[in-house]
């Protein structure tokens, strides 16, 4: 199936003691999908990815694909520092039919030059045999628009890129140099509209996942040229994304789709829960959404 527009990278529902509750994942998935997503992501940074085991993500892997039935493109997130455990993880979910590997650069204190960094997306693409989406969040690991061109060029398992941070600059300069056949999925939160403007084919962002109908709406206001009605989503969007963005993220997104019905669990420790502040703040962004959120009676 075709990766496009939008994706919402899934929460993971802890429970109280850090583990996976696996019961919670089938009513998220279909949360998600009955909001309109293209797709979903598995074990990204809004999954709290570093936290899981490779035994852990191929059951969260395995346990969305079954109630996806399907219907949308699922991607495995893969945070970690070492080649070697990047292809063990990745063979492991190839085998649950992935579209396709979302992976981070190697960024534990160091950065490994140009050549390094290109051979080790090679060696993970070729290894797992799966399509491989850069996901260039880094700040200390950030691949440039040039690097990150070449990388797709000389290596053809290499199909996109996640680009996230803020610089709207970057992304740019991405769109106008990468070939036409890569696929670039913005991360940049606060300016999906911007993305989508500038040709993003889509949106992996953690601001989905939290508010995915609105999302979907701006991607089709967008697509279809309602400029107006795109701009007003943006600016709707936006105070929601400033409640969430925080060391936290991940429990904020959480507590976001719990408002709205989804059991999304506890963040896995060390990283706290929200504040009452962060809570106060989303539940007015989510309430400037209007009628394009639902609020929970239970929550």
């Amino acid at each position: 199936m075709k990766l496009h527009g939008i994706i919402p990278p899934m929460t993971t529902p802890f429970d109280a003691k850090g583990e996976i509750e696996f019961k919670h994942v089938p009513a998220q998935v279909e949360w998600l999908v009955g909001q309109g997503a293209h797709g979903l992501a598995v074990g990204g940074t809004t999954g709290e990815g570093h936290t899981l085991d490779a035994s852990e993500l191929k059951d969260l892997i395995d346990a969305t694909i079954a109630a996806v039935k399907g219907r949308v493109p699922v991607v495995a997130g893969i945070i970690s520092d070492s080649t070697r455990d990047i292809v063990r993880r990745g063979r492991l979910v190839a085998k649950s039919g992935v579209a396709a590997l979302q992976v981070t650069p190697v960024h534990y204190l160091f950065r490994p030059h140009d050549d390094a960094m290109l051979e080790h997306f090679k060696v993970v693409a070729e290894e797992t045999g799966v399509p491989v989406l850069i996901y260039n969040v880094v700040p200390w690991a950030y691949l440039s628009p040039q690097l990150l061109t070449r990388i797709m060029n000389e290596v053809p398992g290499v199909i996109g890129v996640k680009q996230s941070a803020g610089d709207m600059k970057l992304f740019a300069d991405l769109m106008i140099t990468a070939n036409p056949r890569n696929l670039i999925f913005s991360a940049v939160d606060a300016l999906l509209y911007g993305s989508f403007t500038l040709g993003a084919h889509g949106a992996i962002a953690a601001i989905l996942t939290a508010a995915p109908r609105a999302c979907v709406e701006l991607w089709n206001a967008t697509a279809a040229g309602d400029h107006a009605r795109a701009r007003d989503l943006h600016e709707r969007l936006l105070p929601l994304w400033n409640a969430m963005v925080s060391d936290n993220l991940p429990a904020c997104t959480k507590y976001a789709q719990s408002r709205q019905g989804v059991v999304a669990g506890h963040p896995r420790a060390p990283m706290p829960a929200p504040s009452a502040a962060q809570r106060a703040a989303v539940d007015k962004a989510l309430a400037g959404l209007g009628s394009l959120v639902q609020f929970s009676k239970a929550a």
